[in-house]
Order: C-alpha cells, then structure tokens, then sequence
C-alpha cells in the first residue's frame, strides 16, 4: 500500500512512504566536476552521471573547469554533444564567466546563456571589482546567475594546504584564512546591492559568509547559495594527513562548522552542493600538502548527511530533502520537485533503516577521495529513476519495493 505519510510535510513537494521506504524528488547538485571534456582521465561525464544516479541525483549543474573552457557556443557545444551522448541524468552545465577562466575578458554570454544553468569561474575568484562588475551587468541583462567561487588570491599565502587554524599550527601547515573567502563575499554583495544581479554563492565555509549572506537576504537582494557535506559534519580537529581531506575552500574551524549548521537551519544557507571533485588516485593518494585540491562525495551524501545530521535531531528530515530536491530547483529554473500528475518523473527512493559502511573502493565514480570513506550509515539510495527510467537499482533492496 502506498501512502502519503502524514509525519512528513507535504507544502510545496510530495514524499510518500513505500513499504518503509520514502519516495521523493529525485536530489539536484548545483555544483559537480564531470571533468569531460578535457580531463577524462579524472571523470567522464558516463561514470560521474553514473555515480550521480547511485547517490538518487537525477540532475547535476557542471561546471566550467574544463578544456576547452566553455566560454563561448563552440567550446560549450563540445560538452553538450558529451552530455547528450553519455548522461546517465539531467546535465546542466555552467558557462564561465571570463574566457579561459583567466579573469580578462569575459565570455560570450548572450551565445550561451539559453544553454546554461548560469556562469561561473569555479576554481578561482574573478580578481578585479570592475571584471566581476561588468559580469553581473552581462549576467542580469541574459538572465541567468553568476555562480561564484570566493576567494581573494591576495589573502592567500603560497603553499596553503589546510585552514589556518589549530590543526595548520599543530603540524607546521600554511593555512588558508577565512578572510580570503568572506572579503570577497563582502565585495559581491556590494555589486550585487549596485547591479541587482541575481548571486548564488559557491561552497561557504566560513562563519563570516553566513552572516554576510544572513544580512543580504535581510535586505531583499537576490543572493543564494551553498554549503558541502564535509563543511557541515567535519571541522580541522577531525583531519588526517590525507589527500582525501583536501579540498578548496578548506574545512574550516568548530566554530565555521557551527556556523553554517545555523544558517541551514533558519535558511540562510539554501541547499547542499556536494562540490564532486575527482582526481586520479595518484593526484590524491600522498600528504594533505602533496595532493591536489578536491574530494568526491555524491554517492554517499544523502546517507552521511541522513545519518549524522537527521537521526541525531539535528536538522529535520524536511529540511534536508528542501536543501537536497526542491530549492535547487526554484533557485536554478529546473523541472521537477513534486510529486504529481503530469510532473517530470526524476524520482528516488530511500531506504532510511540500511546499515552499511561508506566503501569508496565501490563508488562508481573515477575518484574515490572522500573523507568519509569507512563511516558507518543507517540510510542510503534504493532506487533512482530519472524521466521515467530507472537508472540506478541497489538490487539487494528490490523486494522491499
């Protein structure tokens, strides 16, 4: 017997109980590295969908890092010739914001913009005011977002590898400070306060971004954005000299990591990105200085997540299914996110009571660097189905549905 559940809310999106299972929107990440084309040896855009899919994402936003750039309809028509031959799921990839991502001159917006989701240099801040200045006004006049990665590179010191905090000091580290994400937020808003451009920000990770974010959306300006699963459940005391605990910004301090829990809960912090960086085992198999910046994390974060933050009464069960299936939606113009009649079928289903250990070894993705390889969870991902078709099924769950 299906059912809707009368414990679970209904405004706004559907979940249904299914013999103990949940069914719900199908998860969206507005922030992964497919890495194809350019950089297939990392990831390609079949086995990232792939491990999308067994996470119970049936969209993922892609970013721009790639080779080449898409900067312009050339350059973006290579990946979608890829996504439409490969995807497992719904790919909508960004355009950058500057050509090459150097920073200069900017891409060709208005070529691209009813291609994408929106417009990033993700990976590196856009260095001058006036460049990131002209881009909002570009951005607003197409309509579409400026996804930014934060980060002042003069508030960066050569070599950083963690944050600057007590774990960089305990083991002789350069840090990465705070202030080298928050100064640049604070620029933006400032732009954003002139130009009136819609903002979504890029992974936050410190408690300084949450309260300049707070104070925007308490004016009425247009500014989204969002947080990893690593920044919400890991602080520097619970790192370890591994490449898998590397990653750009850094995790930061107890007190960022609070921070950020705060501002998901009372909403400034609009959804959960998880920020799949892929690398080969070789680019992240040394020390935390030695390994380069990137972890992967979408086929274990709805069960890290459900585990250590739902089970433990941290954050309500609602809350993350909004932060993980419907405000990336609204946020990004994207179909789906009920649960009706006539709806895009992009589903998945959970199984809240599935004990098992985060194995990266068994991840379908090309890189297995995360920190929450070897955890234990209660919860995980029985099925996706993604217009209309199932294309993951753990098939030691199949009786229970």
């Amino acid at each position: 017997m299906v059912s809707v559940s009368p414990t679970l809310p209904r405004e706004g999106f559907s979940v249904i109980e299914l013999h103990n299972q949940l069914l719900v929107p199908g998860f969206v990440d507005v922030h992964v590295h497919l890495r194809e084309p350019g950089f297939s040896y990392k990831e390609t855009i079949f086995s990232g969908t792939a491990a999308a899919a067994r996470g119970g994402y049936t969209a993922v936003c892609a970013m721009p890092n790639l080779k080449p750039v898409p900067d312009n309809m050339e350059h973006l028509q290579v990946q979608l010739d890829a996504i439409a031959k490969n995807g497992k799921i719904h790919v909508y990839p960004y355009g950058a914001i500057t050509r090459d991502e150097q920073g200069e001159t900017l891409a060709d917006f208005a070529a691209m913009a009813p291609f994408v989701a929106g417009f990033s240099d993700d990976g590196k801040g856009v260095q001058s005011e006036e460049r990131m200045l002209q881009a909002m006004l570009l951005a607003k006049s197409v309509d579409r977002p400026i996804v930014a990665h934060s980060e002042d590179n003069t508030l960066l010191p050569k070599g950083w590898c963690v944050h600057d905090g007590e774990y960089a000091r305990a083991n002789g580290l350069i840090g990465n400070p705070s202030e080298s994400e928050w100064r640049q937020v604070e620029r933006d808003l400032r732009l954003v306060r002139e130009t009136g451009c819609r903002y979504h920000l890029c992974h936050i990770s410190t408690k300084e971004s949450v309260a300049l974010i707070r104070q925007a959306k308490a004016e009425g300006l247009p500014v989204s954005c969002e947080t990893g699963p690593h920044y919400l459940l890991l602080c520097d005391a619970d790192l370890q000299n591994e490449g898998r605990f590397r990653m750009n910004p850094p995790i930061r301090s107890s007190a960022d990591r609070d921070a950020l829990l705060e501002g998901l809960l009372d909403g400034t912090i609009d959804c959960i990105a998880t920020d799949h960086a892929p690398h080969s085992a070789q680019e992240k198999s040394g020390s935390l200085q030695e390994s380069l910046n990137g972890i992967v994390g979408l086929e274990c974060a709805f069960s890290v997540l459900y585990t250590q933050l739902v089970e433990t009464g941290v954050v309500p069960l609602e809350l993350l299914l909004r932060a993980m299936c419907v405000t990336p939606r609204r946020l990004f113009g994207l179909p789906g996110g009920e649960i009706a009649p006539g709806e895009i079928a992009d589903l998945t289903v959970l199984d809240v009571n599935r004990p098992h250990v985060v194995n990266a070894a068994d991840f379908r993705s090309l890189g297995h660097a995360t920190p929450f390889d070897g955890w234990g969870v209660s919860a995980a991902v029985a099925m996706t189905i993604c217009g209309g078709e199932v294309v993951y099924a753990d098939l030691a769950q199949q009786e229970a549905l």
